[in-house]
């Protein structure tokens, strides 16, 4: 029996896919979290051997819980199901430790093939993504290459600035100084080649609106 943890923070998704895996009688759910701290008191306590994880979680990143899991846990599987765009964020999940990409959208058809798949040894990405991947490509919009261009905690400052999360609750939220997220967000217009905070604000905001979209 393969013990699997689901991290998310929305109730009804973790049981969305518990029901699932639940159906599968060489699967079972041994846990369920809704932030990076109880996945890892989760861990401890069940000793998985994969993690469904959202990239959005409360009080952290799902970026932050992958990685961290990898340095202390080699021999746990990931496998991340996120609503976000899987173009922007798949090549940044394989580079912190986990084994596959899936959209929300699609797991209620697909978690169960990319369970297997990621627990044979290999990496689960969409059709289209894999493509992208193997053939290098470059013709995303304009607009995606400037995010594609943010570090990974840029675009986690980036994300909740387009939430509405001030500087200084950015920084609590990241146990980081606000002299630091103030750095981060001039890196962040640079980057992305804005002028002001207004201007800052208002692409992260339309960006997070097109991302729930």
């Amino acid at each position: 029996m393969t013990k699997i943890l689901i991290v998310d923070d929305h109730p009804l998704v973790r049981t969305g896919f518990a029901q699932l895996i639940g159906d599968c009688p060489d699967l079972e759910v041994c846990g369920e979290a809704g932030d990076m701290a109880e996945a890892l008191r989760q861990i401890d306590a069940s000793s998985p051997q994969l993690a469904i994880i959202d990239l959005s979680l409360a009080g952290g990143s799902g970026l932050d819980l992958i990685e961290h899991i990898k340095s202390r846990n080699k021999d746990i599987l990931m496998l991340v199901a996120s609503m976000h765009d899987e173009t922007l964020y798949a090549e940044r999940v394989l580079a912190a430790g986990a084994r596959g990409y899936i959209n929300k959208q699609e797991a209620q058809e697909s978690i169960i093939r990319a369970i297997r798949q990621v627990l044979r040894g290999n990496v689960y990405l969409s059709e289209p993504m894999t493509e992208r991947l193997l053939n290098g490509m470059v013709d995303a919009p304009v607009e995606k290459r400037d995010i594609e261009s943010l570090s990974n905690r840029e675009l986690q400052v980036f994300e909740l600035i387009g939430e509405g999360v001030s500087s200084s609750q950015i920084a609590t939220q990241l146990n980081l100084s606000v002299k630091t997220i103030e750095t981060h967000q001039a890196n962040i217009k640079k980057k992305l080649g804005l002028e002001s905070a207004h201007e800052l604000n208002q692409r992260a905001i339309r960006w997070v609106m097109d991302q729930e979209s």
